[in-house]
């Protein structure tokens, strides 16, 4: 929507995503990736973005990222990584994966050792994007602190127009556009979408605001287990850049807290 930002051709076998530099794709070369953008009309302070999701908890695209492009702005949204494992396996049930089809939920995050390989795969899938901290980690060993923004995603999805202004100014791009004009919430998708002349709507595709059941109270418990420790590196890591942090992530502290109090 921003005049000044111009966004890479879809690439449909990706849902959109050009997945670059977390696959052999980053081989085929600069000029594979470059086709993907259009030219931008001022190139002096015009911005091309990206955002493959696969990026984030990739061992290999921080260091192939920043080799180059050293001075890329990084973008990241953070939910809580018990709803980000859930999303996931409703999105991979939505796309017919067998192992989504034929476990539930809590039986793939809960799967054993000698599990069969496809459902290891989704356990893996499910769980080790939300290890937020080391993710983290690996891309400000490449990229210096000014140049990775962490955005509360649940507060992106309550008020996407305040979020933007922060990013706008984030990546000092100009003219200021206005994003509280330009947005409207749509109680139909259940989510802010582009308004249009006319007041018509302009959502997301028909996969975002997908409906699904609540997560089952046993699967919530495990997940919070599970990442426990690896939120309280979060926010020791977030203390240390001076961010704020994500209101999940308060509310995730506050149960370790109370859990050590009732043992108390």
């Amino acid at each position: 929507m921003h005049p000044s930002v111009s966004s890479n051709f879809p690439r449909p076998k990706t849902y959109e995503e050009v997945h670059f530099f977390n696959t052999d794709n980053y081989h085929k070369g600069i000029d594979w990736y470059m086709d993907f953008f259009p030219v931008p009309s001022n190139v002096s302070t015009d911005f091309l973005f990206e955002k493959s999701a696969n990026y984030f908890p990739s061992e290999e695209s921080p260091r192939r990222s920043a080799a180059l492009l050293p001075k890329a702005k990084i973008i990241t949204l953070l939910i809580n990584p018990s709803d980000r494992a859930y999303s996931w396996y409703q999105h991979q049930r939505a796309h017919e994966d067998q192992a989504a089809l034929g476990f539930t939920f809590y039986d793939v995050i809960s799967a054993k050792a000698g599990v069969p390989a496809e459902l290891r795969s989704l356990q893996n899938r499910c769980l080790i994007p939300g290890l937020y901290a080391t993710h983290l980690d690996r891309w400000l060993a490449h990229y210096p602190a000014n140049q990775v923004m962490i955005i509360d995603g649940h507060q992106l999805r309550a008020d996407p127009a305040a979020v933007m202004d922060e990013v706008q100014k984030f990546l000092g791009v100009t003219p200021h556009f206005n994003y509280s004009q330009a947005l409207t919430f749509d109680p139909q998708k259940g989510f802010w979408c582009q308004l249009l002349e006319g007041g018509k709507t302009k959502c997301l595709g028909k996969s975002k605001g997908r409906k699904y059941p609540p997560m089952e109270p046993e699967a919530r418990a495990f997940l919070s287990r599970f990442y426990r420790e690896h939120n309280v590196e979060l926010s020791k890591l977030l203390h240390r850049l001076g961010q704020p942090l994500p209101s999940w992530l308060r509310e995730e502290l506050q149960k370790i807290t109370f859990a050590s109090m009732s043992r108390g």
